[in-house]
């Protein structure tokens, strides 16, 4: 018999992520509130930049200097500690690969985000799953699991898909008590939707110390998740580490061009901010009535609820009936929870709807 190729066991291990649907059982397309995309769609000043972007003839600037610059002074980080990548994602990866291995041991939360177990197994190393505190981040949890084999320790802040978040004085404690040759990464995925009032302290904390990486994203609250871009910011060594292991010109013109304009209109994250908070709490508020009916959204400081269903009424069945009125969530079966709905919050009108039908199904089970 011939023989073939035969990847490494731990790659045969990994479940390929699985992205937010668009379209029913039917194949007929329906409102996509499962992939966490800003309602407001993109900024006015990004959709033009595009128009303007260099010709896509020519290779982008491979170091993406003018965006680096801008985040940087947004931020108030030095240039040469950003790194951009396609995506959180690939900066999420590039992360695990750096630092572990086979052998090696990659911490994350019970309900956190898929990809960091892909990132794990992806270079080898093994995934522990952190015991979670009713469905967020709990630190003595994580904290028990570090040993001597620990070489990553993964915290999305806001918590994807559970929207939980942990304040600046449990993440400053966190990282306190970790080894400091463990790579704490603080996925802020999310991050801009916070009131900066509640700042955690994740970018001053990747400043001082020697062993911290922050990611952010574009798709979220920027509205430019079809153009694939995510940046990270750590200590010089770790940026040097990860410059060494991202794709070469892995930033498209386009995607720098409009980003870039993205960075200089922060009037449209206020925006998005705003309609993101005040729709929140307004949904949040009609469900909390729901209490009764084992209906319970659990708190959420991102542009998502992850909504329970522990009574009579289960998730599967609001699945299908928000399907019948022509919206598609996100049903969690495969990350463990099967009782669970996260939705992404859209317009006004959209999660009104949403909210009279999850409560007509509620009275009516």
């Amino acid at each position: 018999m011939t023989k073939l190729p035969t990847p490494k066991p731990w790659i045969s291990a990994i479940h390929a992520y699985v992205p937010g649907k668009s379209k029913g059982k039917d194949g007929r397309p329906l409102t996509k509130l499962s992939a966490n995309e800003n309602p407001l769609g993109t900024s006015a000043a990004a959709l033009a930049a595009r128009d303007a972007a260099a010709a896509p003839a020519l290779y982008p600037d491979p170091d993406s200097n003018e965006l680096r610059g801008a985040l940087g002074q947004l931020h108030g980080i030095p240039a040469a500690r950003i790194v951009m990548g396609t995506g959180s994602d690939e900066i999420l990866h590039i992360a695990a690969q750096a630092y572990a291995g086979p052998g090696d041991e990659i911490i994350y939360v019970r309900y956190g985000f898929s990809v960091y177990d892909i990132a794990a197994r992806r270079c080898g190393a093994t995934p522990i799953v952190a015991p979670d505190a009713d469905y967020g981040t709990d630190v003595d949890a994580l904290l028990a699991l570090v040993n001597e084999r620990t070489r990553v320790v993964f915290v999305a802040n806001p918590n994807n898909p559970t929207g939980s978040f942990l304040p600046k004085g449990e993440i400053a404690r966190l990282h306190a008590a970790l080894p400091s040759d463990v790579l704490l990464v603080l996925d802020q995925a999310y991050g801009e939707y916070v009131d900066p009032a509640n700042d955690d302290g994740a970018l001053a904390l990747a400043e001082s110390a020697g062993n911290v990486l922050v990611t952010r994203t574009f798709s979220k609250i920027y509205g430019l998740a079809g153009e694939r871009l995510g940046w990270g910011t750590g200590a010089d060594h770790i940026i040097d580490a990860l410059n060494r292991i991202r794709g070469p010109f892995n930033l498209s013109n386009t995607a720098q061009a409009m980003g870039l304009a993205a960075v200089a209109d922060q009037a449209f994250v206020v925006t998005s901010r705003e309609h993101n908070a005040a729709t929140r709490a307004r949904f949040v508020e009609r469900l909390e009535a729901l209490g009764n009916h084992g209906v319970r959204p659990l708190p959420s400081q991102a542009n998502f609820v992850l909504i329970l269903f522990e009574g009579a009424l289960d998730a599967e069945t609001v699945y299908n009936g928000l399907m019948d009125i022509g919206y598609i969530t996100r049903w969690l079966p495969n990350q463990g929870l099967p009782h669970g709905l996260r939705i992404t919050i859209g317009s006004q009108t959209q999660m009104d709807e949403i909210a009279d039908e999850i409560i007509r199904l509620a009275r009516g089970a």
